[in-house]
């Protein structure tokens, strides 16, 4: 298949923007961190809309902050992810998003690409943040006149 051909079928068809049923059932499983909860309270957010919240950022380069609503609180979403990422739960889950994408449309694995920007953060600093130092009091020049003139 040349790339012009493999292009066209990516074009053709619909992009992975939510998970669907089909690879839902492969991926719940991979999803679930058996841990006790530290605290009581709601139950989990579901960890369908968080993974699709998470395609959303993928797909868009967007910042954690303009997430959607529809996948959840931005921390909720952003702590679900860190957990994954800790517990390998991500990356067993992207080798099955990517195995089924290589079983629809093929992956050429000679061919790959990185991107990435470097832009100058105006308010970045380097080490810790000073605090602004205190101005030392100014020391009197002249004696104090007394508040009653009349002793």
């Amino acid at each position: 298949m040349t790339t012009q051909q493999h292009q066209d079928q990516i074009n053709a068809q619909d992009t992975l923007w939510e998970v669907p049923d089909e690879l839902w059932i492969r991926l719940a499983p991979v999803l679930v961190i058996d841990k006790p909860r530290k605290k009581s309270g709601r139950p989990p957010r579901d960890a369908r809309a968080i993974f699709n919240g998470l395609i959303w950022l993928a797909r868009t380069g967007s910042q954690w902050s303009q997430l959607p609503r529809r996948y959840g609180p931005k921390s909720t979403v952003h702590e679900r992810f860190t957990a994954w990422v800790e517990h390998g739960c991500l990356r067993a889950a992207w080798a099955i998003v990517l195995e089924e994408y290589d079983q629809e449309l093929g992956i050429d694995w000679e061919w790959q690409a990185a991107d990435g920007s470097i832009v100058k953060a105006p308010l970045g600093k380097r080490g810790p943040s000073e605090r602004p130092k205190r101005r030392a009091a100014i020391p009197p020049t002249e004696a104090k006149q007394a508040v009653n003139a009349r002793c």
